[in-house]
């Protein structure tokens, strides 16, 4: 059987751009779409955040997991996910995250996140 489908991708040279999967791209966030399905919310993609940022408020709609392939992500919550952790949040969990250092995931979404308003924000503080 001949792969004739098979894509490589390499974090240190992807191609990353504007992370705009919410609309209006989130300043310091790239991302390199590998499987992702806009409308299903389904796929796989790297994302790179650059050093001081913050992921937007959210919720998952079904599981969301992630590979941290270099650099240091912490949640809302003080948890640190380090280089080689594989963090697993499952549906219905609300968050959102800081990297000081910068870092790059894999991601892995079954349905797109849900972003949330900022009094629910306010209940997670």
């Amino acid at each position: 059987m001949a792969l004739t489908t098979r894509q490589i991708f390499n974090a240190s040279d992807a191609r990353f751009v504007p992370d705009d999967r919410y609309g209006e791209p989130v300043d310091g966030m790239w991302w390199c779409n590998i499987s992702y399905d806009m409308a299903t919310g389904l796929g796989s993609f790297l994302l790179r955040m650059d050093p001081g940022t913050s992921s937007k408020p959210h919720e998952h709609m079904d599981y969301e997991e992630f590979y941290v392939i270099d650099g240091e992500l912490v949640d809302n919550d003080g948890a640190v996910f380090r280089t080689g952790d594989f963090v697993s949040f499952g549906p219905g969990s609300k968050h959102w995250s800081t990297t000081d250092q910068g870092c790059t995931l894999a991601v892995f979404l079954r349905r797109a996140n849900r972003r949330l308003g900022d009094d629910e924000r306010r209940n997670l503080e």
